[in-house]
């Protein structure tokens, strides 16, 4: 009677399974799933045939039924792959760039068709207990890798695609699901249960139903949102590190079971040996830079997660916090898991200068606007990679890499901010953690984000410029009120003057004058103090710089510490403004003064170096630190002094530069500052050649 029933139910699976091959091979829509799809009911319906005949003639099953069987789950389990990572060209290359997770369940089947062949004969010839636990055990693992890919496949689609597929998933689940009921039973009892075996093929026909809705319902069985990468880091980094304690929990059971009287100890150990090394490796940069790249790489069609990125890399530059040049790079390199970057902006002294920096250090180098490296950056917008550009340095029009960059030990690639078609400046990122081949999507995710990275730092440099012309703006206004100031001093002594013919003689009248007079002297030296760092006429002239520095030092003597003047080269000649000069040199050395305390020094030099005159202005006073001098010393209105008003370094370096040369500091806190001017020398050569002779 059971026989008679088992004939029936795989009687019915068979055709029940024909069927539905047919249907889809007469409706074949050209794509791979399809065909797939159609194997597998092709298989099925072939496997449930041969078990109806084994029922019919009464007798066991052979090789044939079992490798039909395997062949049978093993179509479903390639129909599932397929979707989850259909292969866009079928040859020898898709292969071997499949994913690791293919790879590996391609791996088993094939091991678990060795084994069937070999337990199978086994049994026919042997009847070897353990050889039946390892098939029925392969069994099982079959059926759990198809019902984990109906899962991945069904919880990898969008809500919106679900409603396609559920039908199919319920139909291809059920099929693994009584599979793995069969055979663990089996595993648990040591022999298949007949009654199991024998509703098998009935269930089965189930699934045909399930399934033609599902074919019906969407043909192209596209899959929606894929797993988030953050869910799928996560998940590996849990399952790994779950798998490792399994691993070492086994190894310290074996060091315990074998170590004798040392045995607890070897495990305690061991076992607190293994914990350390897994929580460095949980909190290790680079291990996870690498298993972040590797996600990306193996189980995506794209290395990027674009709306994550997106949203992380714009809230970097949105978040109040550090300088915004050092969010933005940050958030550049974070893109390539880059640890350090610098930023070198284009500045209007004709220099792509330092900015900003993140863990690396600066080396102070600028390049020009107008140098062969800036053009080629403008030009072709390349993210330039440093180990290709010495390799294949003809690629880049010749082109040499700047020495000052070549002194960054860690720099790995230069990318260009371009704005508007211009080269707004260049970021230097730092050699990733882990190994990140640039393909063409990296490149266009950076060469994107550094556009984005430099309109936000082009509309700070504008706000700033903006918020620098207001406070001009209200220093002029300040003027106003001063000249209205002047203006009534000038009426007062005007006053005065018209009425000392008449009253001079008159005692109380030469009283009332010297009060006047003295109080608008000293009103007056007020008002001149804070116009000292006014415009003046640049009527520019040959200047004795000797005798500019002497009377500039001159000027000072009566404060503490008294400045020290060294003239090293005398008769140098220099082209400028007396006045303007005298007074950005006096700046310095008063705010030389102001820094260094009474027992301090204060040393002005003046040496030649070439064809340029050096100024030099060192103390030894409380300093200034890199981020200061970065960031504050050459900004206007920006100022340490209680009653300064920030202008004095910014107009000296304004006029230095519009003299042609360069002002350069150096400072270490509390340990002192030093000033450089350094200006052309009127009519250097032939100075030069004099002094020669």
């Amino acid at each position: 009677m059971l026989i008679n029933v088992a004939f029936l139910s795989y009687a019915i699976a068979a055709v029940v399974f024909l069927l539905l091959s047919i249907l889809l091979m007469t409706t074949w829509r050209g794509r791979l799933h399809w065909v797939s799809l159609a194997l597998a009911c092709l298989l099925t319906a072939a496997w449930a045939a041969t078990l109806a005949l084994h029922a019919y003639l009464e007798i066991p099953l052979t090789l044939f039924a079992q490798c039909l069987e395997f062949a049978k789950s093993a179509g479903w389990i390639v129909f599932l792959l397929i979707l989850l990572d259909p292969p866009q060209q079928i040859r020898l290359a898709s292969i071997v760039n499949a994913k690791p997770y293919v790879l590996i369940i391609s791996a088993f089947l094939l091991l678990q068709l060795a084994a069937t062949v070999y337990s199978n004969t086994a049994l026919l010839h042997f009847s070897n207990g353990f050889i039946y636990l390892i098939s029925a055990g392969g069994r099982v693992a079959m059926a759990v890798i198809g019902m984990l890919l109906v899962e991945q496949f069904f919880r990898n689609m969008s809500d919106k695609g679900r409603w396609g597929i559920k039908f199919a998933c319920l139909g291809i689940g059920g099929l693994f699901v009584y599979d793995f009921y069969l055979y663990s039973d089996a595993m648990l009892f040591r022999k298949i249960n007949v009654e199991i075996w024998a509703a098998r093929g009935i269930v089965d026909a189930l699934t045909v139903p399930l399934l033609a809705i599902a074919v019906a319902r969407n043909p192209k069985w596209s899959q929606g949102i894929l797993v988030s990468r953050r869910i799928l880091f996560h998940s590996v980094t849990l399952f790994g590190a779950a798998f490792y304690l399994l691993a070492m929990a086994a190894a310290g059971y074996y060091l315990r079971f074998f170590g004798g009287n040392w045995g607890f100890v070897m495990q305690v150990a061991f076992l607190f040996g293994a914990v350390i090394l897994l929580v460095i490796l949980l909190f290790s940069g680079s291990v996870r830079s690498w298993l972040k790249v590797f996600i990306s790489k193996h189980f995506y069609n794209y290395n990027y997660d674009y709306r994550e990125e997106w949203i992380r890399f714009t809230r970097t530059l949105s978040t109040q916090g550090p300088d915004l040049g050092e969010r933005a790079i940050r958030a550049l390199a974070e893109l390539v898991e880059s640890p350090a970057a610098a930023l070198y902006i284009s500045r209007e002294s004709g220099n792509c200068e330092p900015s900003s920096h993140w863990n690396m250090r600066l080396n102070g180098s600028v390049e020009p606007i107008n140098s062969g490296f800036c053009r080629l950056l403008e030009e072709k917008q390349w993210v330039i990679d440093l180990q290709d550009f010495d390799i294949h340095s003809d690629t880049y029009e010749g082109v040499a890499v700047p020495a000052w960059l070549s002194a960054y030990e860690r720099a790995w690639l230069v990318l260009p901010l371009i704005l508007h078609g211009k080269l707004f400046g260049f970021v230097i990122l730092a050699q990733a953690r882990s190994k990140i081949k640039l393909n063409w999507e990296v490149l266009d995710l950076l060469k994107i984000a550094g556009s984005q990275a430099a309109s936000y730092l082009a509309q700070q440099d504008s706000s700033n410029a903006l918020m620098v012309a207001r406070q001009f703006e209200s220093f002029n206004r300040m003027s106003t009120f001063m000249v209205h100031d002047l203006k009534n001093l000038v009426a007062q002594l005007s006053l005065l003057l018209s009425n000392a013919e008449k009253h001079k003689n008159n005692p109380e009248f030469q009283k009332d004058m010297l009060d006047t007079i003295d109080h608008s002297v000293q009103k007056m030296k007020v008002l001149l103090q804070k116009l000292s760092r006014g415009a003046s006429v640049d009527d520019r002239k040959i200047v004795l710089l000797d005798q500019l520095l002497r009377r500039a030092v001159e000027s000072k003597s009566p404060y503490e510490p008294k400045p020290v003047l060294e003239i090293l080269e005398s008769a140098v000649r220099v082209e400028a403004n007396w006045e303007r000069l005298e007074r950005v040199i006096g700046h310095l050395v008063q705010n030389a003064i102001e820094a260094t305390p009474k027992d301090g020094e204060v040393r002005v030099r003046l040496t030649i170096q070439g064809n340029f005159a050096v100024v030099e202005i060192k103390d030894t006073g409380v300093g200034m630190s890199k981020e200061f001098i970065l960031d504050k010393l050459f900004s206007p209105f920006v100022s340490t002094k209680v009653a300064g008003m920030g202008i004095g370094v910014f107009e000296t370096k304004e006029y230095v530069q519009e003299l042609g040369g360069k002002l350069e500091v150096s400072s270490t806190p509390s340990l002192g500052t030093t000033f450089k001017i350094i200006l052309s020398i009127h009519g250097s050569e032939e100075q030069v050649a004099l002094r020669a002779v």
